[in-house]
């Protein structure tokens, strides 16, 4: 990679409040960090307005290539402030709470139904995750987890629903009795069994290592053609969607991302390197 494409201290992000926290550790990487430790990181709606413009802030820039989120303190998120809920349940916010799932296209915390984005999101799940938590991880691409997190769909304990996609994702990648299993009990599990019987996080390492591991498979991507990266990424999004194999191989093909990367120079770079036995330099992909 050319070192003269990476320089963070040009990037200039959104204003935000104290609720998040904003880092570039290492070359093309945005380190999101959700910033109410005190609260679990429970998410409020300045929050959500804070991710939703930086996230998208970090979609249109061409330097960053890779998002990792996680959680300061003990826990990555805890999901909705349910008092902050109930005060909406008790003052009749129903109907305005439904049409707003809906119309917030985005998800829970701008992040669990968040599909137009194709540059990799990797959460770094640093302790526990509950109910929207849970739902922003399944939307996640990579998951890396403290083998200490334990991990929870509750909201049937409190009468609410995971209606921000964590039910289809969920099912979609454990299967329905494992999914029911998780989210008609509301129990929470552990990182192990999530990833070894749910199959929704990659690994799981030591809490220590949780940062450090996600970076260095950030950094393995960012040795890859961004061009070729986010086409990838956008092809595992409609397959999400399509019935067949042969839908989403169309959808891909005539995808923005698609034409783009068979037409960068990265391509160029790609191949001319492999004949010249040599690393590829790859550049910033064009804006779509």
């Amino acid at each position: 990679m050319a070192p003269s494409s990476w320089q963070p201290g040009l990037l200039r992000p959104p204003a935000h409040s104290d609720e998040i926290k904003v880092a570039f550790p290492q070359e093309h990487v945005l380190l999101l960090t959700f910033n109410r430790p005190k609260s679990l990181n429970a998410v409020t709606p300045t929050m959500t307005d804070d991710v939703k413009a930086v996230l998208d802030w970090f979609d249109s820039e061409p330097s960053l290539w890779i998002v990792i989120i996680t959680g300061e303190g003990r826990a990555f998120c805890a999901g909705a402030d349910l008092i902050e809920w109930n005060k909406r349940q008790a003052g009749g916010g129903a109907e305005e709470d439904q049409q707003r799932i809906i119309r917030d296209v985005d998800g829970f915390a701008s992040i669990s139904r968040r599909y137009g984005s194709s540059k990799p999101m990797i959460a770094a799940v640093n302790g526990g995750a509950y109910g929207g938590g849970v739902e922003m991880i399944l939307n996640c691409d990579l998951v890396i987890a403290s083998e200490e997190a334990m991990l929870a769909l509750p909201e049937v304990k409190r009468g609410v629903v995971a209606v921000q996609g964590g039910m289809p994702r969920l099912a979609r990648i454990a299967g329905h009795q494992l999914a029911s299993e998780m989210l008609l009990l509301g129990k929470p599990i552990s990182a192990k069994d999530a990833a070894t019987r749910f199959g929704f996080v990659n690994k799981v390492v030591p809490k220590a290592e949780v940062l450090s591991t996600a970076l260095a498979w950030a950094a393995e991507i960012a040795q890859n053609s961004p061009d070729a990266v986010q086409s990838t990424k956008r092809a595992l999004l409609l397959a999400n969607r399509h019935g067949s194999v042969e839908d989403t191989v169309v959808a891909h093909v005539s995808s923005k991302e698609s034409k783009r990367a068979f037409t960068s120079e990265n391509i160029l770079e790609g191949l001319k390197a492999f004949t010249e036995k040599r690393k590829p330099s790859w550049k910033n992909p064009a804006k779509l």
